[in-house]
């Protein structure tokens, strides 16, 4: 992947969101992977996904977004990543709530996060949704289909077992590596299934 762009960049930009759905170890681990292989986040962080953050890492809203390179709030419906003009790699929602998927399959730009999301599927740009409910009802179903329609990834945080992974932190990097990958990340390093 060309990590230049056209102001002569050096390291590609990706687009990270946080919601209010469990898994909030999903978007720190992401934000920490993104600094080792010099990816410039951009965070969006609702107000629940602080709440739910706190509670399941023990991280506050400053210690989050110390992480990222730049953290954006969600009403600051100005920011750069609010426009297509903004060049970015990518852009992850992880975790992300049922009503952020919602927003984004109905194109309801309605705070900084569902704008990005918007202004990603746009510019035919990667936009991978880390999804967290379970079971899905029809309007969930409905939802991510309509997402998937537009160029969106429906990635829910499945783990995965055949590596025979020892901890929850291997999960969360497996999967967290898979979604770099995704998005083009080329230093990503998820793990390769050679076969029995």
């Amino acid at each position: 992947m060309d990590t230049t762009g056209t102001a002569g960049r050096t390291r590609p930009r990706l687009i990270v969101g946080i919601t209010g759905a469990s898994g909030a170890a999903y978007g720190v681990r992401l934000l920490e992977r993104c600094r080792t292989l010099e990816v410039e986040t951009h965070l969006v962080v609702t107000s629940a996904g602080v709440q739910n953050v706190h509670h399941e890492t023990g991280l506050d809203r400053r210690a989050l977004e110390a992480l990222a390179a730049h953290a954006h709030a969600p009403g600051e419906i100005g920011a750069c990543i609010a426009s297509g003009s903004f060049d970015t790699a990518a852009m992850i929602v992880a975790p992300c709530t049922m009503k952020t998927l919602a927003a984004v399959a109905h194109g309801m730009g309605d705070n900084l996060l569902t704008r990005a999301a918007d202004v990603t599927l746009k510019e035919r740009r990667r936009l991978v949704l880390m999804v967290r409910e379970t079971p899905f009802n029809l309007a969930h179903l409905r939802n991510m289909t309509a997402v998937t329609e537009m160029g969106g990834i429906i990635f829910p945080p499945l783990p995965a077992f055949y590596h025979r992974p020892q901890s929850i932190a291997e999960l969360v990097d497996e999967t967290v590596e898979r979604a770099l990958a995704l998005c083009g990340i080329d230093r990503a390093s998820p793990r390769e299934w050679r076969g029995l």
